[in-house]
C-alpha cells in the first residue's frame, strides 16, 4: 500500500473553499478555522493538518513494519518525516497562541512522527546487509578445555 506524500490536492478534493466575505481560505466544509500561511499549500487548518499527518504516519508505519519497503520508499518516507516535522514545528511556534488542547495535539503528532522515524530505522536495519555469521562445521569435533591436575 502506497500513501501519497503530497497533500496539496487534499483540500481541493474535499471541497475547500474561500469564504466570500473574508477572502481567507478556510479548511474543509464545516470547519471555520483559518488556514495558516504555512499550510496554504495543503489547504488545511492546523488541526486538520495534524489529523492528516497522524493518519498518513500510521499507514506508513504499518508499511515499514510489514517490511515491504524498498530503499527508495524508505528514503521517501524519511524525507516526509523531516519535512512534516519541520512544518509542524513552524506552525506550532508561529501560530497565534494555541489552546492547551491544540498544544497537546501538536505533541501527540510529534510523537507519531517520531514513532514513524524509529520504525523506519528498524526497517532499514532489518533490510541492511550485514556480516554472515560463521557456523561451525558439523563434522568437526568441539575441543574440550584442558584440565590441569596438580
Amino acid at each position: 500500500m502506497v500513501f501519497p506524500l503530497q497533500m496539496s490536492n487534499l483540500a481541493e478534493s474535499m471541497g475547500a473553499s474561500v469564504t466570500e466575505n473574508r477572502q481567507e481560505p478556510t479548511c474543509l466544509p464545516g470547519c471555520h478555522s483559518p488556514v495558516p500561511k504555512d499550510l496554504e499549500a495543503e489547504g488545511l487548518c492546523a488541526l486538520h493538518f495534524m489529523l492528516n499527518v497522524e493518519r498518513i504516519c500510521a499507514g506508513m508505519r504499518r508499511e515499514t513494519v510489514i517490511g515491504g519497503c524498498t530503499s527508495s520508499r524508505r528514503l521517501e518516507i524519511g524525507n516526509y518525516v523531516r519535512a512534516t516535522a519541520e512544518k509542524l514545528s513552524h506552525v506550532a511556534v508561529v501560530s497565534p497562541s494555541l489552546s492547551d488542547e491544540m498544544k497537546k495535539r501538536v505533541l501527540t503528532t510529534f510523537l507519531t512522527i517520531m514513532n514513524l522515524q524509529e520504525s523506519l530505522e528498524r526497517s532499514s536495519q532489518r533490510n541492511a546487509p550485514g556480516p554472515v555469521p560463521a557456523r561451525p562445521s558439523i563434522g568437526r569435533a568441539v575441543a574440550r578445555p584442558a584440565i590441569a591436575h596438580g
